[in-house]
């Protein structure tokens, strides 16, 4: 798997501006973001790269602030090595320890969870990851049937079977993800997961208790007709991957005309997660 990086620099620009712009940048396909010195860098797959549509984006822009940026490509083993690099163990709540192959165990936590990280998002150091997982600790899983959208590293679907989950489907569009949630349900003895590669058009036709989507505000507002199609009555779906402001508001309007109800949510800086039910 081939990506680009978009270093971008700017002049002058306000968090909130950046902020918006990152959440363009992920509706076009950037799926990492890394500050740097003013600015930050973006990464890409390059098959789902458009010079054009990023060019039309930043028009948008022109009168806010002024952009410059530049494209390089990233090699497999580099990408891999920042990774690994940048990947420090996590502690969720006093009670999940997430680590990487190459740390030490730590016995004394209830939950261990051991993340290959690779070029695959959700090691739970990001906000929208580690709201998710502290929703799930919360959650009563047991002998439930779960089904992980955009699962990236499968750390969620993996919390959830050590939480007792009963059986788990976990889907992601890109290879490298699906490739990624195998490995890690191996590495964690997770016999009872099953990964899939695509979208909601390779959601089983069967009921679930609850959903955990940690994807992007577009993404999920096309999907949750399909999240409800399959949803049990009285199941939850658990979101992230957007703001509060519009983002909330949307999810909230659409899960409503299919008679999914908002219960509360979390917000840790810009990144907010939601509870929602099907009644």
């Amino acid at each position: 798997m081939q990506y680009l990086k978009a270093i971008f620099k700017f002049e002058s620009i306000e968090d909130y501006q950046q902020d918006l712009l990152i959440s363009d940048l992920a509706d076009l396909g950037f799926d990492t973001f890394e500050d740097s010195e003013n600015g930050f860098t973006a990464f890409v797959m390059k098959d789902n790269y458009s010079e054009q549509a990023l060019k039309e984006l930043l028009a948008h822009y022109t009168d806010d602030f002024v952009t410059n940026y530049t494209l390089e490509d990233v090699a497999d083993e580099n990408w891999n090595a920042e990774w690994e690099k940048n990947f420090n163990p996590l502690i969720i709540d006093d009670v999940c320890y997430v680590r990487a192959t190459f740390h030490e165990p730590q016995p004394s936590y209830p939950y261990e969870i051991v993340i290959d990280p690779k070029m695959s998002f959700g090691t739970g150091h990001h906000q929208t990851t580690s709201m998710m997982m502290q929703y799930i600790l919360a959650a009563d899983l047991e002998d439930k049937t779960v089904l992980d959208m955009g699962c990236g590293t499968a750390i969620l679907a993996i919390l959830a079977a050590k939480l007792g989950a009963k059986d788990l489907v976990a889907i992601d569009y890109d290879n490298v993800c699906y490739e990624s949630t195998i490995e890690n349900a191996t590495l964690n003895n997770i016999s009872n997961l099953k990964a899939l590669c695509g979208s909601k058009e390779v959601i089983p036709n069967e009921e679930y208790d609850v959903i955990f989507a940690n994807i992007n505000r577009n993404i999920l507002l096309d999907q949750i007709h399909r999240y409800a199609e399959v949803l049990q009555s009285g199941g939850k779906i658990f979101f992230s991957g957007f703001y509060l402001d519009p983002d909330l508001g949307m999810i909230t309007a659409e899960c409503a005309k299919y008679g999914i109800q908002y219960l509360d949510h979390k917000q840790n800086g810009d990144w907010v997660a939601a509870q929602f039910e099907k009644k």
